[in-house]
C-alpha cells in the first residue's frame, strides 16, 4: 500500500498547476472495464482513481472493481463512498467525507461512525472532506437529502468551507453531481478559495478544456472527471485536459 496519499497528492501540486481524478462507478463496468479505464485515465495524466458514487451499494462488486484497479495501475485508488457500502478492501485512502448541506444528520455524521472502524481495520487513509452538494437533481442531492446550495449564491458554499477550516477537515468536495448540466462557476471556486486555505476539490458538469482551465485558475486544486471518461468516445479529451490543467 502506498505512504501517505495525502502528502503524496501535496507533492504532486509542487510540479502540476492542478490534478486530475477520474470517477470510476462500480456499478457501470465489469471489474475488467474498470482496469482498462484506470490504466487509460493513467496514461492520460490522471493523478488518481476514485471509485464509487452515491448510488454504488454492491460492496462485493466494488471490492473486486477496487482490487481489480489496484493490479492495473500505479497511481492512487481511493474510495468515493455515498454510504457506508461503499467502504471495502484494498484501497489505498478514502474521502472520509461530512455531507455538511445535508438535511439528513445520517449523512453529517452517522455514517461515518458506523464506517470508522471498517476504515481502521483495512488500514484505508482517511481524508477528511467537506462535501458540499451544489445545485438539485443529480443522485449526490437526491441520496444524500441535501440541501443543495444554487450555484449563483458562492458566499454560502464559502461559509461551509469555512466551517469546514475551523472543524479542521483538510479537503473540500464541492460537487455538481455526476452528469450535471452545468459545472460550478469560477465565483463559487474564487470564494471558496478565500475562505479554506486546504485542499480544494470540484467536481461535477466539467465537460470541456476550457471550463476545466477556469476552474483551475480560480483556485481549484483536482476536478474529478466521471461522465465525460466513461463515454469511450471522449477519452482522448481526458489527454488535452489534463495538459491543459497542469500546465495553467
Amino acid at each position: 500500500m502506498m505512504k501517505s496519499i495525502e502528502k503524496y497528492l501535496n507533492e504532486e501540486l509542487k510540479t502540476k498547476r492542478a490534478l486530475l481524478f477520474v470517477l470510476l462507478d462500480s456499478e457501470d463496468s465489469s471489474e475488467a472495464e474498470a482496469a482498462e479505464r484506470a490504466a487509460a485515465a493513467e496514461r492520460a495524466g490522471a493523478s488518481v482513481i476514485l471509485v464509487g458514487g452515491s448510488s454504488a451499494t454492491n460492496s462485493f462488486e466494488m471490492a473486486g472493481v477496487v482490487k481489480s484497479v489496484k493490479q492495473n495501475i500505479q497511481i492512487p485508488v481511493v474510495l468515493f463512498p455515498g454510504n457506508i457500502t461503499g467502504i471495502v478492501p484494498d484501497a489505498d485512502a478514502i474521502l472520509f467525507s461530512s455531507l455538511l448541506n445535508s438535511e439528513n444528520p445520517y449523512y453529517i455524521t452517522q455514517a461515518q461512525a458506523l464506517g470508522a472502524p471498517n476504515i481502521l481495520k483495512f488500514g484505508i487513509e482517511p481524508l477528511p472532506t467537506a462535501y458540499l452538494v451544489i445545485g438539485d437533481g443529480t443522485s449526490a442531492w437526491f441520496v444524500g437529502s441535501a440541501r443543495g446550495i444554487p450555484f449563483d449564491k458562492p458566499k454560502i458554499a464559502a461559509a461551509y468551507s469555512l466551517a469546514a477550516r475551523f472543524f479542521g477537515m483538510r479537503f473540500v468536495y464541492l460537487e455538481a453531481g455526476s452528469g450535471s448540466k452545468r459545472a460550478i462557476t469560477p465565483e463559487m471556486v474564487r470564494a471558496v478559495r478565500k475562505a479554506f486555505d486546504g485542499f480544494l476539490i470540484v467536481g461535477g458538469g466539467i465537460a470541456d478544456t476550457q471550463t476545466a482551465k477556469d476552474l483551475v485558475e480560480a483556485g481549484a486544486n483536482a476536478l474529478v472527471i466521471g461522465t465525460l471518461f466513461e463515454q469511450k468516445e471522449n477519452q482522448h479529451k481526458l489527454s488535452e485536459m489534463a495538459q491543459a490543467v497542469i500546465s495553467v
